[in-house]
């Protein structure tokens, strides 16, 4: 019987483990460390750009997010092929965001891009973003955010919308 056994120290307000078998790492926020879905940061708070600069961190969701999304429409499907092939900073594991994880990045007190003031990403379009989230009463159907009006909806996974990358998270639907 294998057993494994697990090592914790506090760094920089997380907790650092590490596991003797399989040699992983891992870091598990500290409660009320950058997971903050129940607080309104300002933007330049709220970001932070990591993995040189290429990807941006949200302090509130705990998200990390291309910094400048591609710029090429894609089908719901090639849209996830796209994010499970995606490297960005030498750094594989991107997958299509949720819905609720993409519209966690609409302010609707702002239009085109319905994006916080002071937002650190750069070639987001006002326009329709895919989700991962595939429509409950509809499976040919998948979700999207509008971020020229913030709005949310479905359409036909077959029509083409841009794609915003995302690590991190839960990365399945709530229901």
């Amino acid at each position: 019987m294998k057993r494994t056994f697990l090592i914790g120290a506090m760094v920089l307000g997380f907790i650092l483990s590490s596991s003797f078998v399989f040699g992983d790492f891992y870091v598990i926020p500290v409660k009320g460390q950058f997971i903050s879905w129940y607080k309104i940061l300002p933007a330049s708070q709220r970001f932070k750009l990591v993995m040189e600069g290429d990807a941006v961190l949200d302090k509130e969701t705990g998200l990390v997010w291309e910094q400048s999304p591609d710029t090429t429409q894609r089908t719901w499907t090639n849209a996830c092929i796209h994010c499970y092939q995606r490297e960005v900073a030498n750094r594989k594991g991107w997958r299509l965001p949720t819905t609720e994880e993409l519209a966690s990045l609409v302010d609707n007190d702002n239009s085109n891009p319905t994006l916080p003031t002071g937002h650190p990403f750069s070639n987001v379009q006002s326009s329709y973003y895919w989700s991962a989230t595939t429509s409950t009463s509809d499976a040919s159907f998948a979700r999207f955010v509008h971020f020229g009006l913030g709005h949310l909806g479905s359409e036909h996974k077959s029509i083409s919308c841009y794609v915003w990358c995302v690590r991190g998270g839960h990365g399945h639907d709530a229901y």
